[in-house]
């Protein structure tokens, strides 16, 4: 495969081979109401089912899976504003590993005691990239333990690129595939993947306009980190990594920003009309597939829209459904 890609498409077959029976297949989702409004054939990937509750379990599963034996004997250890710390704590279960999960302060509670309840130490930090990945150096000198990153990492992004096989043999005719943006390892596991398997299928990632690293960068033509994003989803409030951005910039077709109150509009659209809970960055894709001018750019007729998680804390989604979100989180 050409290019400085982090993962190649055997790389992801290999993790699917190691998932195998350790993770859901999620549901494909669809309705006419849907497609009228779309103005387009749309097909949701539940991932917000998935063990979990997000993606993550993918990518921390295949990572845990690939430690030898001296390595996992250390333990992991990873930071994360929530799915990935959950998820990288029931991978480690599994295996009999301990983790530790530095989470900031401002984490949502109900992903912090989720990360706790699968076997987790949560340490604490300040918010922002450098006070997660500054402690967690700090846990890593004191306890020797092996770093699973979030996203920039080429384990991880292999096993979230399982997904695109998936939707090959769910959607067969796809010609879009949409994904929020936030570290990238989502977005860049299903761009590597299809890069090879499905070279005919676009990939586009969506971002809140408020934490809009990724499409700043792709306009730039260079990675830009993050600066005091003010966005509902909290997932995507990260950096494109060092192996993510590279991805983004020559795989990705295109970076769509939406606004908070689309955000809101695609989880109180899922909510009422097909009863599916999803937090606000597992709806974000579902947005920008819902805007005006989106299949206006390219056919964009057969498109995947990636549900990535839904945990969400129960008063905090009935404040968001109710018009009463809080951008802070």
């Amino acid at each position: 495969m050409n290019g400085p890609w982090p993962v190649d498409l055997e790389a992801v077959r290999a993790a699917a081979r190691r998932l195998a029976g350790r993770i859901r297949r999620t549901p494909i989702a669809s309705s006419p109401e849907l497609d009228a409004r779309a103005g387009r054939s749309i097909h949701l990937k539940c991932e917000n089912l998935q063990v979990g509750g997000a993606f993550k379990i993918r990518g921390a599963t295949n990572a845990v899976l690939l430690l030898d034996e001296a390595e996992a004997a250390r333990g992991v250890v990873t930071h994360s504003s929530g799915n990935h710390a959950q998820a990288l704590a029931l991978a480690a279960r599994a295996r009999g590993i301990r983790a530790h999960v530095v989470m900031p302060v401002d984490a949502p509670s109900i992903k912090r005691e989720a990360a706790r309840a699968a076997g987790a130490i949560v340490v604490d930090c300040p918010p922002g990239l450098r006070a997660r990945e500054a402690t967690t150096r700090t846990v890593i000198e004191q306890i020797g333990a092996v770093l699973v990153p979030p996203y920039d990492d080429a384990r991880v992004i292999a096993g979230q690129g399982t997904l695109a096989l998936e939707l090959l043999e769910e959607v067969p005719d796809l010609d879009t595939v949409v994904a929020p943006v936030g570290g990238g390892g989502l977005v860049s596991g299903l761009a590597c993947a299809l890069a090879e398997a499905a070279p005919h299928v676009e990939v586009v990632a969506a971002e809140p306009a408020g934490a809009d690293d990724a499409f700043r960068s792709k306009e730039a033509g260079r990675r830009l980190e993050q600066t005091s994003p003010e966005t509902l989803a909290d997932g995507l409030r990260t950096s494109l990594g060092h192996l993510t951005w590279p991805v983004v910039r020559d795989l990705v077709s295109e970076v769509v920003r939406v606004q908070e109150e689309e955000i809101v509009e695609a989880m109180i659209w899922l909510f009422e009309r097909e009863a599916l809970v999803v937090e606000p960055s597992g709806a974000v894709a579902l947005a920008a597939a819902l805007q005006t001018g989106f299949g206006r750019r390219g056919g964009r007729q057969r498109v995947v829209v990636i549900l990535s998680g839904g945990n969400i804390d129960p008063s905090r989604r009935t404040a968001i459904l109710n018009g009463r979100s809080d951008p802070a989180g």
